[in-house]
């Protein structure tokens, strides 16, 4: 069978070659005569493969000393709850940058736990575009501060990082980690889901300012503390040790690529070429986000006639374009770009777009 180009917002593509290496050591990891899956998280052999993919993203994102490196389970759905457990104290308040359905979510899943403020939104027009910073209403007593740099579903994506004063900066960024260079010095907490640009579902890795782990929160069960995860090396639990293993292949295969300022430029010119098919064809195809705010990793588009949507969508995917039904939530088209999703990938679905426009206008 052949492979499909997979526009998949997530679980997403994952790098042929890192897929391939995996398939070639699934009975025998690493000369164990064993799959990687059943040798124990505290073996000799799996703590280097665990060393070896932290130094990797260490390397990757060159993470300042200060900042510990976490691989955890949940989800980043499961943290929207965890942050504020561990960072603000009882009865304290954290302020919140909406943009769109995930920071939405992150709001309602911290309210339990603290005073959940937005700050800063941009509903009133319907999350297509980020609210300027000058109309954030920041509380310089706030626990942190916490937005989504790229929101997956609306395809929006702040292009550069806000400035919050002395409160630490938190970020969700599971869609656009490892998209391109980053300054992680501008963070307290960073997390991401791994699905998208990391590897399988399962494992959230997160980096965390060294001071952020001593901050008292609240009480809680061990298994909820950050810090309880950082004294055991993130294995207070049995580890997603598969995740865990392909995430390593995955930041040995972006060193390979050129790391991380080459997958930007790639990542730009990939979202520069949909971008272009979608202006230039006359107003068959358009995007509905604010050009300067238009994300690099999901490209949501509508048809001019949504009577063709299904029709789009069934002929697409007869020619090998998986996933390009939009999220139920915004309707339409999504394209996700992720590092994975190679340049001839872009290009077969721009000429299919063209051809569809021909066939169809």
């Amino acid at each position: 069978m052949s492979r499909v180009w997979n526009f998949s917002a997530g679980p997403a593509a994952l790098p042929e070659a890192v897929l391939q290496r995996a398939q070639a050591e699934m009975l025998d990891w690493n000369g164990s005569g064993a799959s990687v899956m059943e040798l124990s998280h505290r073996g000799k052999r799996f703590m280097e493969l665990a060393a070896d993919a932290e130094r990797r993203l260490r390397g990757l994102l060159s993470v300042p000393t200060g900042y510990k490196v976490l691989f955890l389970q949940g989800g980043a759905t499961q943290h929207f709850a965890q942050i504020p457990m561990n960072l603000a104290p009882e009865g304290g308040s954290a302020d919140y940058i909406v943009t769109g359905h995930w920071s939405e979510k992150a709001v309602r899943e911290a309210s339990p736990y603290i005073e959940a403020r937005v700050a800063g939104s941009s509903a009133s027009v319907n999350f297509v575009d980020v609210p300027p910073r000058d109309t954030w209403t920041l509380n310089p007593d706030a626990a942190y501060v916490h937005y989504t740099p790229n929101e997956t579903i609306q395809g929006v994506e702040f292009h550069d990082i806000p400035d919050v004063g002395q409160v630490p900066l938190v970020a969700d960024m599971s869609s656009n980690i490892l998209s391109g260079p980053l300054d992680v010095s501008r963070f307290g907490l960073i997390y991401a889901g791994a699905q998208k640009n990391i590897g399988p579902s399962g494992l959230v890795v997160m980096i965390v300012r060294d001071e952020l782990l001593a901050r008292p929160g609240r009480p809680m069960a061990k298994i909820f503390r950050y810090a309880e995860h950082a004294a055991n090396d993130s294995m207070l639990n049995t580890p997603n040790t598969w995740g865990w293993y392909l995430a390593g292949l995955t930041f040995e295969w972006l060193e390979q690529q050129g790391g991380l300022a080459a997958m930007g430029e790639r990542n730009a010119r990939k979202a520069k070429t949909l971008y272009d098919a979608i202006d230039g064809s006359g107003g068959f195809y358009r995007s509905p986000v604010a050009v300067h705010a238009r994300s690099r990793m999901n490209l949501p588009f509508t048809l001019h006639d949504a009577s063709l949507d299904a029709s789009f969508l069934a002929e697409s995917e007869a020619e090998g374009l998986l996933a390009l039904k939009g999220h139920k939530a915004v309707g339409g088209m999504r394209a996700s770009l992720y590092n994975a999703v190679p340049q001839a990938a872009v290009d077969a679905l721009v000429q299919f777009m063209r051809d569809f426009a021909t066939r169809h206008g």
